[in-house]
């Protein structure tokens, strides 16, 4: 999605169920870290502010964004109603960017194939720091929160 022309911040609560009564998991890469804790804070503050209570809400951090898909598949052991996969990859001089993107990609899709639990995908893949920095609190708003509203939407659909 591109957000040029949208503050991922943005969301209307008449639109989205209340969380109380949903548990969370949020699995977060450590590897740019200034980043992924922005995306954490934006996707914790949404979810509190959307009902969710603070001890239903697990975070578990991981060594890259490569290892999310471990930590995810671990955290649907937790008895969580989603799992927000957290992470950072930003484009160097070689192609490690293209394999830890595709792999992690495919891990998430996996996890979503084979799980009854969704899964939301909140890993930046973007070419450069700054733009990471402006989609993780920055002028594009947070993908951190558009994340924690995905989850809700799909943890309520999940339980229908």
């Amino acid at each position: 999605m591109a957000t040029a022309n949208h503050n991922l911040s943005n969301y209307d609560k008449n639109t989205i169920p209340n969380a109380k009564d949903f548990r969370f998991g949020i699995v977060v890469s450590e590897w740019n870290d200034t980043i992924t804790n922005g995306l954490f804070q934006g996707a914790y503050d949404a979810l509190i502010d959307c009902g969710a209570l603070a001890d239903n809400i697990i975070k578990w951090d991981v060594p890259g964004s490569f290892e999310l898909i471990y930590g995810s598949k671990k955290m649907l052991d937790q008895n969580v109603d989603a799992v927000i996969a957290i992470g950072c990859v930003i484009q160097g001089e070689t192609k490690h960017f293209d394999f830890v993107c595709e792999g992690v990609t495919h891990g998430i899709k996996a996890l979503n194939l084979t799980s009854d639990t969704p899964v939301i995908f909140c890993v930046l893949t973007d070419n450069t720091m700054q733009q990471s920095i402006d989609r993780s609190g920055g002028k594009h708003g947070n993908k951190g929160t558009e994340a924690a509203i995905a989850a809700i939407k799909m943890a309520e659909l999940s339980r229908r």
